[in-house]
């Protein structure tokens, strides 16, 4: 069943965060607590939503949405994080959640949906091409990290 993420999820949204961290060669990156996690979603001002795909009180995947905005094309559902647990992938539950994320973007009237996917992530690009998204060239990544923005 797929449902809104609640506070309770989140300590297993974490560890789903960190299975694709690695799976992305990354676990290192994942440094948020399970307190800002929380608050981020939850708190006083929440900055994030997901839905989450729950079986017998079990979550095996989700996605992990805000909006943004661009000067060019107006409110936009951004995909921040996506991911359906190894041993449960194949089964469908991705689509299931991956729709249900585009059926948000309709009802809210968002200008579209954009997400970042891994250049040589072929499985990920394979869906998402079931879906026609384009892949934009050209453009790339540029970050501060909180240490580099106290230095500045």
């Amino acid at each position: 069943m797929i449902r809104y993420a609640e506070e309770r999820d989140c300590e297993r949204l974490l560890e789903l965060i960190y299975e694709l961290a690695v799976y992305e060669k990354a676990p290192e990156e994942v440094t948020v607590s399970l307190e800002e996690f929380r608050a981020a979603g939850f708190g006083a001002n929440p900055v994030w939503k997901a839905f989450v795909y729950e079986e017998h009180d079990n979550i095996y995947g989700f996605a992990l949405y805000y909006i943004r905005y661009s000067t060019w094309k107006g409110c936009r559902l951004y995909l921040e994080d996506f991911i359906v647990t190894e041993q449960y992938r194949g089964k469908g539950i991705g689509t299931k959640l991956f729709e249900r994320v585009i059926q948000e973007a309709k009802e809210k009237g968002y200008q579209g949906m954009v997400w970042q996917v891994l250049d040589w992530n072929e499985p990920a690009l394979n869906f998402y091409r079931k879906y026609a998204a384009e892949t934009e060239a050209g453009w790339l990544n540029a970050s501060l990290s909180k240490k580099q923005i106290l230095l500045i």
